[in-house]
């Protein structure tokens, strides 16, 4: 164990436990978070892994300077982390990233070393506020045998996601007039189980805490309320800056920002599967093909799936382009084949679109950013988070139907949905309406928003 930071005096009136799931999308957002809960003069201690707390830090789009901020880094036995495999998803019958499966088993490891954490925090706390990914409930258990600690559940899926869910088990017919994707293809049964060893857990939070506001997906998170037994509900997001430095950490600005700066307002779009997508090289040269048919501006990111570590750099692999591509699509398009700026990215004036998997980061980052999306999800909550965007929001359109997952997109298809995107009446419309969005979340966190004012109880709430 790592504590890089110790407890001022032992009359400490609260702090906060972050157990995040260990996936960048799930690291990222409670980083987010603990500056947020940090910047309210509140001790936070964010636990790990040494390979994925190492993950989160050199990622985080700015320094993590607030010395209320504390990383736990905790040793676990030796994983095994294999490359992803696109072509194992004809026989899985998913493109769920299952390469990532025994990094995630190896977070079972990480009971005896926080509860070993939690019993000497405890004793050093008035109060202490745990808050776990809902996939590390198994990790956090302990936490209820304590008397002056609050155990809270984090979900890292829209409000909107869960809620169908909860819909689903009480056996009710569809709530919406739009067509709810199924569930099927979107997980393996090896992270089903996964997913119900923690579900035993849940029973014991004190309530929810959701990276989303009131203004977004108010309705949803009212249902949630409704069917909580009581438990508190907060949304608290979006956790992601609202504003993004022009610098990463140590002063440089990527070469991609100043491509952008060259280019018109609106005129790129942004093409990323995130962080669990690895695509097949025939997608690839589709995407490729359409494009550049599309005759629009891009910047296309593409690198595969990560790895349980990924700083283990075997077997990585540079994906081929057609022949000459680069070079055609020079001054027009930029490939990307390492970690991309994305909030930087999509928050330029230049961008004008996002070609995404809606993981519900990415949602999120989209709307606060004012930028509508071209949705293709690949897995999880993907299909869903889709709905909500294209149907619900009405700030994006459809590359890739859920029912189609199995087919490979054509060059045409892809060409398409980018112009789609970026040259007409509807892609405008679309434009128009996410700046909405982004109008009314920036408003929601300023001085009596309403995620302002709920950031306001959650912080009155943990410290009485």
């Amino acid at each position: 164990m790592a504590f890089n930071g110790t407890l001022e005096n032992a009359e400490t009136e609260v702090l906060v436990i972050l157990i995040p799931f260990l996936a960048q999308g799930h690291l990222n957002p409670l980083l987010h978070f603990a500056r947020l809960i940090a910047s309210h003069n509140i001790p936070v201690h964010y636990v790990g892994t040494i390979t994925h707390i190492r993950q989160a830090t050199l990622r985080y789009h700015n320094s993590i300077s607030n010395s209320n901020i504390h990383f736990h880094r905790f040793e676990v036995p030796p994983f095994v982390s294999p490359p992803p495999n696109p072509n194992n998803n004809a026989q899985s019958n998913t493109f769920f990233p299952s390469h990532l499966l025994p990094s995630f088993e190896a977070t079972y490891h990480l009971r005896d070393p926080f509860r070993q954490l939690l019993q000497s925090l405890s004793s050093q706390a008035k109060r202490v506020l745990v808050i776990h990914d809902s996939l590390m409930a198994y990790v956090a258990q302990d936490a209820t045998n304590m008397p002056n600690v609050e155990n809270y559940t984090f979900l890292s899926s829209s409000a909107f996601y869960t809620s169908l869910l909860f819909w689903e088990k009480m056996e009710r017919p569809q709530c919406l007039h739009v067509p709810v994707p199924s569930l099927e293809g979107c997980f393996p049964s090896q992270f089903m189980d996964f997913v119900s060893a923690q579900r035993e857990f849940h029973k014991f939070s004190d309530g929810s805490i959701y990276n989303t506001s009131r203004a977004i997906e108010g309705a949803s998170i009212e249902f949630l309320e409704g069917v909580g037994g009581g438990k508190k509900v907060w949304a608290l997001g979006p956790f992601n800056p609202l504003a993004v430095e022009k610098k990463d950490s140590d002063g440089i600005r990527h070469s991609c920002l100043e491509w952008l700066d060259k280019q018109e307002a609106n005129s790129v779009i942004y093409v990323s599967f995130g962080t669990t997508t690895t695509l097949t090289e025939e997608q690839i040269q589709e995407i490729a093909s359409g494009l550049e048919q599309s005759k629009q501006k891009f910047i296309w990111v593409l690198r595969d799936a990560d790895k349980g570590d990924i700083f283990d750099c075997s077997a990585a692999k540079r994906h081929e382009l057609p022949t000459g591509f680069e070079e055609r699509v020079e001054g027009m398009g930029l490939v990307v084949r390492d970690w991309a700026p994305q909030l930087e990215i999509l928050n330029h004036s230049s961008t004008g679109g996002f070609m995404s998997h809606c993981g519900w980061n990415s949602c999120l980052e989209a709307l606060t950013m004012g930028v509508p999306i071209a949705a293709w999800p690949f897995h999880s909550d993907q299909p869903r988070n889709t709905i909500l965007m294209t149907q619900v929001l009405k700030v994006g359109l459809v590359v890739k139907d859920w029912a189609q997952r199995n087919v490979v997109v054509s060059a045409s298809v892809v060409e398409n949905a980018v112009r789609r995107l970026m040259e007409t009446k509807e892609g405008d419309e679309m434009r128009d309406r996410a700046m909405r969005f982004k109008n009314v979340i920036h408003s929601s966190m300023g001085e009596g928003g309403v995620t302002s004012t709920e950031i306001d109880f959650f912080i009155a709430h943990i410290t009485k």
